[in-house]
């Protein structure tokens, strides 16, 4: 008898008609590592992209992808405007204003990384939007609540 472990930890008929055993699911964070925990601040910074992904999307934004990590390049959220163009969402959780705020956070070289990212996505996943119109949009939040986002279209650009 074969095991063999799926993502969706489903067994297909004709699998389960075979003998096969499928395996639970296996658990792995963002980078994939097998049993590895998120830190607080993985887990906060996944609630606040939630948040500005229902956020966006109660105001006519369709998420077309999440956390997309390249070489050098990060960028949270991809989405698609109404107009057909796409949003390049950087989202920013700042509770403590010690060092700044969310805004501020927001540094240049951060914009070179979603700017990459950005890049990297439309010449990959996202070609076929390739020649649509691009905006560089910004969250941020001062807390874990709606109350509390800002959201900024045009927030930078890609110069």
């Amino acid at each position: 008898m074969r095991t063999r472990t799926r993502p969706s930890g489903k067994v297909a008929a004709d699998e389960a008609a075979a003998g096969e055993v499928v395996a639970d699911e296996v658990v792995a964070d963002e980078s994939g590592i097998v049993g590895a925990r998120q830190t607080p601040a993985q887990v906060r910074g996944r609630a606040a992209e939630d948040l500005a992904a229902a956020h966006l999307a109660a105001r006519g934004l369709r998420p077309l992808a999440r956390n997309v990590r390249c070489r050098g390049g990060e960028v949270d959220l991809i989405c698609l405007d109404r107009g057909g163009g796409i949003v390049f969402v950087e989202v920013r959780l700042r509770r403590n204003g010690r060092y700044g705020g969310a805004a501020e956070s927001i540094t240049a070289a951060k914009r070179r990384r979603v700017l990459l990212a950005a890049q990297w996505w439309l010449g990959g996943a996202g070609r076929r939007f390739l020649g649509r119109p691009c905006r560089f949009d910004a969250v941020l939040l001062d807390a874990l609540d709606d109350a509390h986002i800002i959201w900024l279209p045009g927030a930078f650009d890609a110069g």
